[in-house]
């Protein structure tokens, strides 16, 4: 599949909705043996207890992008990873509040490094993708992930990131292969 047509991305963004919640009914089936996805961060600077300095948001005086990081073991079926970014101490901003991010890549990969991205912004580099925005528009500058924004009150930040194999076309259910979590630091 092509996500650069028309039809491929909509494919797309209509199977990752379902995938990640955002309707009524789930257009995936169960997978019974999920992989434990690998994941660490590929600068020296996170180190998954403190979020480091710079890296939260402009209200703060940062300017925080998403870690760079290495995904392994991602299994052989899974073409699209589903970033979910979350701060575990603000309800409103946890299971994936801070913003939903996909990255689209080539069906047999096992291991990938994604780069850190820009956060309060929806211009993303290719291959990423919105899926969705972060839940406080209203306070900070909308984007598709929003850096650590508690003012350092010691809350508790976290990244799920989900395997996933898109289907082909629209008779066929997408499914989730893959998970693994990783604890992003405390701010």
């Amino acid at each position: 599949m092509k996500a650069s047509t028309p039809i491929g991305l909509v494919l797309v963004a209509a199977t990752v909705l379902a995938l990640t919640g955002c309707a009524s009914e789930p257009a995936y089936r169960p997978f019974t043996i999920l992989y434990d996805l690998e994941i660490s961060f590929s600068d020296a600077a996170w180190d998954g207890k403190t979020i480091p300095s710079g890296q939260q948001c402009p209200a703060f005086g940062g300017n925080g992008t998403t870690p760079a990081l290495i995904v392994g073991n991602i299994p052989p079926t899974a073409n699209v990873l589903i970033l979910e970014f979350s701060n575990k101490s603000h309800l409103p901003l946890d299971k994936g509040g801070q913003g939903r991010i996909g990255y689209l890549f080539e069906a047999g990969t096992p291991r990938i490094a994604l780069p850190a991205i820009a956060g309060n912004t929806f211009d993303l580099p290719e291959p990423f993708f919105v899926i969705a925005a972060h839940r406080k528009p209203f306070q900070y500058k909308q984007g598709a992930y929003l850096p650590p924004c508690s003012g350092g009150k010691g809350d508790y930040y976290y990244l799920v990131v989900k395997a996933v194999r898109l289907p082909d076309s629209f008779e066929e259910q997408g499914e989730i292969v893959g998970q693994g979590k990783l604890f992003l630091g405390r701010y």
